[in-house]
């Protein structure tokens, strides 16, 4: 098939592409800019690069003839943010395209009240990203069990992998908290360490896109979690993540008012946003319905990311 990637050299489209190559697929990939691949594979020498400015294409009216222009057979958009961006895709695809797989998030819980969370429960998202999100996920498996249009939503949870700074066990993105660690220094945490993150590795991630495309039966007018095997506690996260450089754990725990003034107000409302969701999503459906397989646990993931910021300096642990 020709496979349009929307925002193909991300996260995920820097393991994806390579994979829809390998697959036999034609690719074209589109983004606003271009930036490089954070993996180097062979196969982008095989890949079409258009470039379009996505927001700009819209607000002129241009974006679906643009994409009309390249002829999909599917479309892959890894970067749409709003329903109404959703729906300007649908309209332009609308009996042209044989399946369109758009990339949500678990955020489209909102809080966790049954572990682990099935993609049937009642959304009550809370966050302008979730709320977003939640509401394009409503509209296109709207239009694919009412009107036919062939649409697979995917929801991967925290994405990792070499390149970029993992979510760490303090629930924010300073790398510094893994510096600490490696030192052997005492980590502080909010509450008691019990609230959960779920991390994925960026290549699972492209594995179940991978797989949604193959069994297009089972996954046109379906929603999927792309997870780990299991969500971690930040608390078990910190005590592997000491462990990795030979140190013993040396945890703190504060409540969160105390806490949240040991550090800057950004990484204060990255962690208050992850605990107070506390994610921990299951992967059965993939499984039975996409036969997904993931390759990596939440802390085999976040490990070889952080080794990867070792190995490049991007993080010193002397």
């Amino acid at each position: 098939m020709r496979v349009v990637v929307i925002g193909g050299s991300g996260h995920i489209g820097s393991y994806l592409v390579p994979r829809l190559v390998e697959a036999g697929h034609e690719v074209v990939q589109v983004s606003r800019g271009s930036r490089e691949p954070y993996q180097a594979h062979k196969a982008w020498q095989q890949v079409r690069k258009v470039t379009i400015d996505r927001a700009v294409a819209e607000a002129s009216g241009e974006w679906g003839q643009k994409l009309h222009n390249l002829q999909p057979d599917a479309v892959i958009d890894l970067i749409c943010f709003t329903v109404d961006s959703a729906r300007l895709l649908v309209e332009a695809l609308r009996g042209r395209v044989q399946h369109l797989l758009h990339c949500g998030t678990i955020w489209v819980h909102g809080p966790s009240t049954v572990v682990p969370a099935t993609e049937d429960l009642p959304r009550r998202p809370f966050g302008d990203y979730g709320i977003k999100k939640a509401a394009i996920e409503a509209y296109l498996l709207d239009e694919a069990r009412r009107n036919g249009f062939p649409a697979t939503v995917l929801h991967p949870g925290h994405i990792v992998g070499p390149g970029w700074a993992p979510l760490n066990p303090a629930g924010h993105f300073n790398p510094e908290v893994f510096a600490r660690i490696a030192r052997g220094e005492e980590l502080n945490l909010p509450n008691f360490g019990l609230e959960t993150v779920h991390h994925v590795h960026a290549d699972d991630v492209a594995q179940t896109f991978m797989q949604a495309l193959t069994h297009w039966s089972s996954a046109v007018g379906e929603n999927f979690h792309v997870v780990s095997p299991a969500a971690v506690t930040l608390r078990g996260y910190a005590e592997a993540a000491y462990g990795w450089f030979g140190q013993a754990p040396q945890l703190r725990f504060s409540d969160w008012e105390e806490w949240r003034k040991t550090v800057s107000e950004q990484e204060a409302a990255a962690t208050h946003d992850h605990i107070a969701h506390s994610p921990n999503c299951s992967i059965e459906k993939a499984r039975r319905l996409l036969d997904y397989q993931p390759r990596y646990t939440s802390l085999q993931a976040t490990y070889e990311a952080v080794r990867w910021l070792v190995d490049h300096g991007t993080l010193s642990v002397e």
